[in-house]
């Protein structure tokens, strides 16, 4: 296939990709051999192609990995993708790009996700990018300029159009040229053990289902809810989530929000009381359903109130502006240090660092390294901010 990173590069020009040749994979026997090719490899680069509109888990539509002077396209609906395992488990390292939702897909679909991971996507953000897409890495990085593709394709359709086929390939032909590029940089800047750090974070993140008692969380207003309400919420989402699971139907389908905050202020007796519900469908909680339900708030009213995570509601009075005012340096910071701020730390970091959470993520790594002792000077009020024309924001002793 040949270094195409390298032909845009050389002349100096932000041009469109170069025909990508690849090999189509629909049989275990290949797929078998290119694993045991790849294994021996020290990276390799992949991506997936999923849908996840009608279903609760993604439904993994293509799978694509690239090595120097290899790019295969697997169709995951042909073969036993779970074979994949192995490679993912090797030594070798696996390169992607905004990998989450990537992990979510193989770790369900697969078994397993790869034990050494590097994400272009995070990396880049502690190289002087924000938070960018694939394609404006790659115009940044080696000048190439990627077609686009239809945002509402049918990777699922077989055959696949020529121009599928090339749109996948591309995602993966140039990736380890930009690692090989941000790697360099991040080496230069002592930042590598940084990617580790939040690369761990990434690994560390729950898939989807694996905690059906936290499901809700994810529900707007939940917060609002009186202490008993709040259990019975926590398990009527626990039980909508398993009920997704079991059907493989997005959770809005077995149950809207509106309807679990309602019967979690409501807290019907028998599945009659269901139909009064504002959000209820009366035609879905029939039979089976409908005695799921109410046994859920049953439960839910027989259990402990779950605790709220801290918010900045709940930092003492005099504690909330110092959200804003700490927000405000760390924005300074990432500025300064040309580290995506996403990367850096988010409200909910600040707001558990301050609440006293001592698993906050400002409190230990790089993060504190960077940020730590300047927030407690900020919170004593032995320093404070001051804006300096041209600098920004800088942080001043308070004497």
């Amino acid at each position: 296939m040949g270094p195409l990173w390298a032909r845009g590069r050389d002349r100096g020009l932000v041009t469109e990709p170069d025909h990508v040749d690849f090999t189509w994979i629909d049989s275990n026997e290949a797929l078998r051999d290119a694993i045991e090719a790849l294994i021996n490899q020290p990276q390799y680069a992949l991506d997936t192609e999923f849908h996840r509109e009608r279903t609760f888990f993604p439904a993994l539509a293509l799978v694509q990995i690239a090595w120097p002077g290899e790019l295969v396209l697997i169709d995951p609906l042909a073969v036993d993708i779970t074979a994949l395992a192995d490679l993912f488990n090797a030594d070798c390292e696996a390169v992607l790009h905004a990998a989450q939702q990537d992990l979510d897909v193989l770790s369900h679909a697969v078994g397993a996700v790869p034990k050494h991971l590097f994400d272009t996507q995070i990396a880049a953000g502690f190289a002087g990018y924000g938070t960018p897409s694939l394609g404006s890495l790659l115009q940044g990085e080696i000048g190439v300029t990627p077609a686009k593709g239809d945002r509402l394709t049918d990777w699922l359709r077989r055959p696949l159009t020529a121009e599928q086929l090339q749109y996948a390939a591309n995602d993966v032909a140039y990736l380890l040229e930009v690692r090989r590029r941000l790697g360099e940089r991040l080496a230069e800047q002592g930042r590598e053990q940084w990617v580790r750090e939040a690369v761990e974070d990434l690994l560390a993140k729950p898939i989807s289902g694996a905690a059906p008692e936290m499901a809700w969380l994810r529900i707007k207003d939940v917060r609002s809810l009186r202490p008993r309400a709040r259990a019975v919420a926590q398990s009527i989402a626990a039980w909508r989530e398993q009920r997704a699971i079991e059907v493989d139907q997005p959770v809005r389908h077995v149950l809207a929000d509106l309807a679990v905050i309602t019967i979690a202020q409501r807290q019907p007796e028998c599945v009659e009381d269901l139909a009064s519900c504002r959000g209820v469908d009366g035609r879905s909680v029939r039979g089976r359903v409908g005695e799921e339900i109410v046994h859920a708030v049953r439960r839910g009213l027989a259990a402990e109130p779950p605790e709220i995570p801290p918010s900045s509601d709940d930092l003492e009075r005099e504690l909330r502006p110092v959200v804003a005012l700490v927000a405000a340096w760390v924005a300074q910071v990432a500025r300064d240090e040309k580290i995506d701020p996403t990367l850096l730390a988010t409200r909910a970091d600040i707001v558990a660092m301050l609440s006293g959470d001592s698993s906050a993520r400002l409190r230990r790594g790089w993060r504190n390294q960077l940020l730590g002792a300047g927030i407690e000077d900020l919170v004593s009020g032995r320093a404070g901010l001051t804006f300096v024309a041209g600098e920004g924001l800088r942080l001043v002793g308070v004497s």
